[in-house]
């Protein structure tokens, strides 16, 4: 048995299992209009599979405001996922619903502000598209050419580098974003497992701000990247595909174990 395998059977089998996933890149396939992301059909039937098992608790942790994250995780009220949206910063909580956030109306008011003087600033480079979020604001460059996507990123910089130097700065696949809050996915997991009281946590990811939470994991954990770039996960899967495979063979062991 490789190492991989035995951390898989180690986390399948544990007592109290929260797994913990990234929506986009991780369940969901890159899309250039960001609200059309819908995880695959495999991808939600194993997650199902997995939410319906004793001791066993999904979780999507993304970047998406929690609103976003609903429409496209395509979660109702009655569904037994916890959400994370906003890199941790909001919570969706199964029996109870969305855990309000406590923010400021200053901070709000300067993410108005900034995110109209940023969507003036990058108005000229085809591609370039800025999205508000709950805690601040998002530059997508996914449809851009090389040349404006740089161009549109360093003049978003310099506007918050020039008018809110403590947000906090994270870039991903094709996006730079700010933000006023400054939790991240390594929290989010953290409040996640005291909540649930899990004995073992699997987190998965595809990007650059998944890395926190990986990095978080300890012993009897398993970080799993998907796709290339560098990682501290354990274990590396080439796609969503086979990240599917390693969440069905969990499903497997642990419904074995279970039973």
């Amino acid at each position: 048995m490789t190492a991989a395998d035995a951390s898989v059977e180690a986390v399948a089998t544990t007592a109290t299992l929260l797994i913990a996933l990234d929506f986009d890149g991780t369940l969901s396939p890159l899309v250039d209009e960001p609200m059309s992301a819908r995880m695959t059909p495999d991808a939600r039937a194993v997650l199902e599979e997995l939410a319906g098992l004793p001791a066993t608790t999904v979780a999507l942790v993304s970047g998406r405001t929690l609103a976003d994250l609903r429409v496209i995780a395509e979660h109702d009220d009655s569904s037994p996922w916890w959400l994370m949206g906003s890199h941790g910063a909001e919570a969706w909580e199964p029996g109870s619903g969305a855990v309000e956030a406590d923010d400021d109306a200053d901070d709000r008011a300067l993410r108005d502000r900034l995110t109209a003087e940023v969507r003036d600033a990058v108005a000229a480079f085809p591609g370039a598209r800025v999205e508000p979020k709950q805690f601040g604001l998002g530059l997508h460059t996914r449809t851009a050419d090389a040349d404006a996507a740089r161009a549109a990123r360093e003049a978003t910089d310099a506007v918050l580098a020039a008018r809110a130097p403590s947000w906090r700065r994270r870039t991903g696949h094709d996006i730079l974003e700010f933000s006023f809050r400054h939790e991240g996915k390594d929290s989010a997991v953290a409040h996640l497992r005291e909540r649930v009281g899990a004995t073992a946590v699997l987190f998965a990811g595809d990007d650059v701000t998944d890395e926190d939470a990986l990095r978080s994991l300890g012993a009897g954990d398993l970080g799993v990247r998907v796709g290339g770039g560098e990682t501290a996960a354990t274990l590396r899967v080439d796609d969503i595909a086979a990240f599917v495979a390693v969440l069905e063979r969990i499903a497997r062991l642990r419904s074995a174990h279970a039973g």
